[in-house]
């Protein structure tokens, strides 16, 4: 499913995840904890930003990592 960038980066939720894991690669569990919400709420969250390639996911281990793909917020900025 193709999603719209814009109306991803809308929801003040998602854009606090952005800002997040702009700093370091997250866990699911590690970005719930700054949230007044379930996991699976966040998981929703990520799916859809991961749809719209702003975020990638990194394995290591049994841990999913998720971090921001620069370039294309950089490509969406201009």
């Amino acid at each position: 499913m193709r999603r719209d960038i814009f109306q991803a980066i809308a929801d003040p939720t998602r854009r606090t995840i952005i800002a997040l894991i702009a700093l370091q690669a997250m866990t699911p569990n590690a970005l719930a904890d700054h949230f007044d919400t379930t996991r699976q709420a966040i998981s929703k969250h990520l799916k859809i930003l991961t749809e719209c390639q702003l975020i990638s996911q990194q394995q290591a281990g049994r841990e999913i990592y998720y971090r921001l793909e620069v370039s294309k917020m950089k490509e969406i900025d201009s």
